[in-house]
């Protein structure tokens, strides 16, 4: 994409970014960098920090289209899509009733598994549950909030007094809190854009799981991208991703995270429907390794159609 803007007419588009979730800071990492890639591709772009006040400056700045990079709650469960909706403002990524399921890992993995794909055995957690009997049930388990996004409150625990603990963190961030059976191997990552699987990228840490701080702040994480699997796998994983992210009805852009078993066989853990654009970022990546720079990736994103436009 070589043209600074191959828009059909000039429009002012706003990043919105911040919030008020768990995942602030990050957003506003994403945020900026977005902004900044779309000044560079020579568009009228302006940042909005969202709070309460959000309708009123999308009317100030008569904004035309939104590329939303707010992460976490209020900007990635159906709310602000709806906000938009009500406004007639276009925007990037899934709309209300997408953002909602994939924001709440509950319902995902209901819809996933009612739909045949495969997504490792859970259940719901609460103070009087009976700790042992859930681990003699599903062994060694990830515990995290429902809701919640970037591994945020997130532990693993493999007996009933982990467990136990693990709940009572995770409790800190939501009140729904879920175990997950832990799959042991490797851990992937495909970004979905336009209806196209991007290349999936492979995560190796020396943590014990691909944590908060393996994500954003460590600097020996590495990303394996193109996957090092076979071309049977990798067509194999693409296609497991692409209806993963169809069912649930997302559109525009997302990420859906994959665990592959000792036996090579996936597991869909949850989808992101705005993932991180960071310098620790994934999506990037994976663009990268297809020749796509980080500015064309964001332009690409923008412009491919977006949620609450006018058909």
């Amino acid at each position: 994409m070589s043209e600074k803007n191959s828009m059909a007419s000039p429009e002012r588009v706003a990043v919105l970014m911040g919030g008020d979730s768990a995942e602030r800071e990050i957003s506003l990492l994403s945020g900026k960098a977005v902004l900044t890639a779309l000044q560079s591709q020579g568009l009228d772009v302006v940042g909005i920090d969202v709070g309460p006040d959000l309708a009123e400056k999308l009317r100030a700045e008569k904004i035309d289209r939104v590329f939303n990079i707010l992460h976490g709650r209020g900007g990635e469960d159906g709310k602000l899509q709806g906000l938009l909706e009500m406004m007639h403002i276009p925007y990037t990524g899934s709309g209300v009733l997408a953002s909602a399921l994939a924001m709440d890992k509950v319902k995902t993995k209901q819809l996933w598994a009612a739909s045949g794909l495969p997504t490792p055995r859970f259940s719901l957690l609460h103070d009087n549950i009976d700790w042992q009997g859930l681990i003699d049930d599903l062994g060694e388990v990830v515990v995290k909030p429902a809701h919640e996004g970037s591994s945020i409150g997130m532990s693993m625990a493999s007996d009933a007094a982990a467990l136990q603990h693990a709940y009572q963190k995770a409790s800190m961030y939501d009140t729904a809190v879920m175990a997950e059976q832990r799959i042991r191997g490797a851990e992937f990552t495909v970004p979905v854009i336009h209806g196209e699987a991007f290349p999936a990228i492979e995560l190796s840490t020396s943590h014990e799981f691909y944590d908060y701080d393996a994500k954003y702040v460590a600097s020996d994480t590495r990303y394996l991208c193109p996957a090092p699997l076979t071309r049977e796998k990798t067509a194999e994983l693409a296609d497991l991703c692409l209806r993963a992210f169809t069912i649930l009805g997302a559109e525009g852009w997302g990420r859906v995270d994959v665990m592959q078993d000792q036996h090579g066989e996936f597991w869909l853990l949850e989808l992101n429907t705005v993932p991180g654009m960071t310098d620790h970022s994934l999506v990037p990546v994976s663009a990268a390794s297809r020749g796509l720079d980080f500015p064309a990736l964001v332009l690409h994103i923008l412009q491919g159609g977006a949620a609450g436009e006018s058909s």
